[in-house]
């Protein structure tokens, strides 16, 4: 390392010495010794004997010592045990050099201080001739500063050149002073080669950006700061180097550039997968499809790593493989691995997706996880693979990307960088992928059952209907869940799913893989039958009906399953969508009006029934509306006297119009269009009011019944409403019995159980209709806050003749009077009904034995003429009692004689 001389050069200093050598023997001694006194460096001379003969104020200050305790001393005493050595050194050099005096070569040493301390010091010696004798001059000077410096700069260029990152110093022309190893490495010139060379001229190329390049001397040169830019350069063989340069310049104390450093790290790589990022990125905002991607993706990574084959593959929810991309794999390779399920011996790829972490088969030929797949992919020269799972951001592995060698060995560095960069960019693909299908499965696609909605069934009606070849035909089929409603209503809407999902299974168990089955909405689903006639369409509706037989297991109880179906035919019964439907909804209609579980095939009458539906819809919607709704009313006679026990309100429509309209037809279609609450409301407040107009009138009836919904028990705010309508006309609440089905009695739903209660407790009367044809059992009788059981009118056809109807009859009378409950049977006809049922103990009867569903005018003389009829009755029975007996012949005859 060559001493640093504070400005001074080493010839200089040797020119200064040689100077002195010169003028040594001048006349004038003293100006001498004043000018050794006040040098800056330390001066100390010596004679042949190494005492020290002079020792000057900077030589006192160096070694932290008077000059008294040097003077007349060995220089040993200031650590200059080898000063002989060094003065035949300096003697050699003087002889060498005739009488000018020359210094000999400059040493480093380390001076220990009287008070412990250390000081690094420059030493130079002259040998000088004065009056025959010779004398050795030391010059010292203090360079501690100069070589911490000096070690300090020593360890950053070891530091530089184990960088791997290249460094780079220039002077403020730009003219290259220093380059590391890595710096040699990276563009391959030797530190030689690039010392003194422009840098730009040295490392710039054709595409060198003009523009980086000034945007960055504009920071670094003019502005002051630091500045990093990415630009692409050149090495010595004019190969491309994509490098980030961190530039800063230093200054001197004036403020002037005096050096400017560069650090350099070659990013070619990271610039290639940051090039692969944005072609995916790129495609994913074209909304390419993924396998599109995929393939561009592997395209490119080949191009990167020409020693691979890539692959991708996704792994759906089931676990099962499905090829995206692999275009240099055999195409009958890839699709062989379709449906293929993971697991912990399927290869790499299904292995890696299996354990959710990468795995490596460095010999397809002799890995056992290969052994079932190899031979395809050694038959084209593969030998080794590497498979890593792609993970979505919840943690599940949604596909793999693999890399197959045609050596058997694992992969770079290169290669691992390339994996990190596409496992992000793959993610994202597949992710959109599925969030797009999760996305088009809510829009195409019924949640419930998994099948095509109503919006996509469209489509494929369409598509069949195109797909349909001259002379072939097209079956649609519309099916309807029969009594689904009941359930829904009776044991909750989870039942109903649950129904429903088992519907759509036994469908599908009986269709063929190219038929196709989708779900309207609600209890409708519709079935496409391609290449079917109305033949065949009839044996795939008549196989369905026939699977429905058996009951299905909800929860605990046993619900029997069925469907009514209607079938048109393209194009024999129309060649257009919208016909198509309509037809068969029509059909459908028609299926249920004969009484359900069955199927039946369009024909053109139904158009009539569908128009005359759809008319009926509307008026009745027009009649809710308008007050075209009346009620009729059917007395409700006690067995054990005749009296009048109550009146049942049934709602009639008289449409001005249609006429007189069916309850039968109206009542199913009001709960169809959810119209039957608002029937059940206007009914309870029309009977308030036509009560309160008889008593008012002097008409004893003692309640009345009013038919409700399933529907109404669903509102929390029934109770409150009817007792406002009760207290708007003037009832206690003991004149009104509100009339529930089963469905209400078995739905578990806390709302419907607490209306019950309220309406209990508030003194309304509530009574089971219809009892013993649904589901409801006896025990379930005794938990329910109802005050009356009523036998469904079924029964009564029968009574006297079947035995089964009787004792269902008995078992309910019998069961109503252990409950303490007024057991009221309907539909009873016959004088012979009615002493039977009395005979039971039956309470109440009522049925056209009687009177039909009367307008309130006629009941009011109905009843009157009942009452007169009653009293009549019981006139003529207090007669009969009262009348004396007649007098007996054989008396009579006794006493005339």
């Amino acid at each position: 390392m060559m001493p640093i001389h504070g400005g001074q050069g080493p010839d200089e200093l040797q020119e200064r010495h040689r100077d002195w050598n010169m003028h040594a023997l001048d006349n004038n001694p003293g100006v001498l010794l004043a000018a050794l006194e006040r040098a800056n460096e330390a001066i100390l001379i010596v004679d042949d004997d190494l005492r020290v003969n002079h020792f000057n104020a900077a030589a006192e200050l160096i070694w932290g010592i008077n000059r008294a305790e040097v003077l007349g001393r060995h220089a040993s005493c200031l650590g200059l045990d080898d000063l002989h050595e060094m003065q035949r050194t300096a003697a050699g050099a003087n002889e060498s050099g005739g009488e000018n005096a020359k210094p000999a070569g400059d040493r480093e040493l380390t001076i220990r201080r009287k008070d412990g301390s250390r000081v690094r010091a420059m030493l130079s010696l002259a040998q000088i001739e004065a009056a025959g004798e010779s004398r050795t001059i030391a010059f010292v000077r203090d360079i501690t500063d100069e070589a911490e410096l000096r070690e300090r700069l020593a360890l950053v260029t070891l530091i530089a050149d184990g960088t791997n990152r290249a460094v780079l110093i220039t002077d403020r022309k730009l003219k290259i002073i220093y380059g590391n190893a890595a710096f040699s490495g990276m563009f391959g010139y030797s530190p030689e080669q690039a010392r003194g060379r422009q840098a730009y001229q040295l490392l710039a190329g054709r595409h060198t950006g003009k523009r980086a390049l000034a945007r960055l001397r504009r920071v670094v040169m003019e502005e002051g700061r630091g500045g990093e830019e990415e630009i692409l350069g050149y090495d010595s063989n004019g190969d491309e180097i994509w490098i980030s340069a961190n530039v800063r310049a230093f200054r001197d104390r004036s403020g002037r550039i005096k050096y400017v450093c560069a650090i350099l790290s070659d990013v070619t790589e990271t610039r290639q997968l940051r090039s692969l990022q944005q072609l995916i990125l790129s495609a994913l905002a074209d909304e390419l499809p993924i396998t599109a991607i995929a393939d561009q993706l592997c395209r490119r990574v080949e191009e990167l790593a020409p020693d691979v084959v890539a692959s991708v593959l996704h792994i759906d929810a089931g676990g099962h493989i499905h090829p995206l991309g692999a275009p240099s794999l055999p195409e009958d390779y890839s699709k062989a691995l379709d449906g293929v399920a993971i697991g912990p011996n399927v290869g790499s790829c299904g292995s890696a997706a299996y354990f959710g972490k990468p795995m490596l088969a460095t010999d397809i030929d002799a890995d056992p996880r290969w052994q079932p797949y190899k031979a395809r992919p050694l038959e084209v020269g593969l030998r080794a693979c590497w498979s890593t799972p792609i993970k979505a951001k919840d943690g599940r592995v949604i596909g793999t990307f693999a890399f197959y060698f045609s050596e058997c060995r694992g992969p770079s560095r290169w290669h691992q960088r390339i994996v990190e960069a596409c496992l992000h960019l793959g993610s994202l693909a597949i992710e959109r992928q599925e969030a797009r299908a999760q996305i088009a499965q809510l829009a195409y696609y019924d949640v419930l059952t998994g099948l095509p909605n109503r919006s996509h069934l469209r489509d494929l009606i369409s598509e069949a209907i195109e797909a349909c070849a001259a002379g072939s035909h097209v079956a649609l089929a519309f099916l309807d869940l029969d009594n689904f409603k009941d359930v829904n209503d009776t044991l909750g809407h989870s039942a109903g799913d649950e129904l429903l999902v088992k519907f759509a299974q036994r469908l599908r168990a009986k269709i063929q893989p190219g038929d196709i089955l989708g779900r309207l909405g609600g209890d409708e689903f519709v079935l496409i039958l391609p290449n079917r006639d109305a033949n065949e369409a009839a044996l795939v509706a008549s196989n369905i009906t026939e699977s429905l037989d058996t009951p299905i297991k909800i929860a605990t109880r046993q619900v029997p399953m069925s469907a009514s179906i209607g079938i048109s035919i393209y194009p024999d019964s129309a060649t257009d969508i919208d016909t198509l439907i309509q037809q068969a909804d029509a059909a459908m209609y028609q299926a249920k009006r004969a009484g359900r579980s069955t199927y039946r095939l369009f024909s053109a009458e139904m158009n009539g029934l569908a128009k005359e539906r759809l008319v009926l819809s509307g008026a009745l919607r027009s009649a809710i509306a308008s007050g075209g709704l009346h009620l009729r009313y059917q007395p409700q006679i006690r067995t054990a006297d005749g009296a009048i026990h109550g009146v049942e309100a049934l709602a009639r429509w008289n449409d001005p119009v249609l006429g007189e309209v069916s309850p039968a037809k109206f009542i199913p279609l009001a709960e169809e269009n959810g119209l039957i609450e608002q029937i059940g409301l206007w009914s309870i407040r029309e009977a308030c009011r036509q009560m309160a107009e008889w008593r008012e009138s002097g008409l004893d009836i003692p309640c009345v019944s009013v038919n409700l919904s399933p529907i109404n028990f669903q509102n929390g705010n029934l109770a409150a409403a009817v007792a406002e309508m009760l207290t708007d006309h003037g009832l206690p609440p003991e004149m009104l019995m509100l009339e529930i089905t089963e469905g209400v009695v078995l739905n578990e739903r806390a709302v419907a159980i607490e209306t019950m209660n309220a309406l209990r407790k508030l003194g309304v009367g509530l009574s089971l209709d219809d009892f013993g044809t649904g589901y409801s059992s006896l025990s379930r009788l005794a938990q329910l806050p109802i005050r009356e059981l009523k036998i469904d009118r079924s029964f009564m056809r029968d009574i006297e003749s079947d035995r089964g109807a009787r004792a269902i009859v008995t078992t309910v009378v019998s069961a109503g009077q252990s409950l303490q409950l007024t057991v009221v049977a309907e539909g009873v006809e016959t004088d012979g009904q009615r002493a039977l049922l009395t005979q039971l103990g039956c309470d109440v009867v009522q049925g056209f034995l009687y009177a039909p569903a009367l307008a309130p005018a006629a009941f009011g003389s109905w009843l009157l003429d009942h009452s007169a009829a009653r009293a009549k009755m019981l006139l003529e029975d207090i007669g009969q009692c009262l009348r004396p007996p007649s007098p007996s012949p054989i008396a009579s005859g006794a006493g005339l004689a």
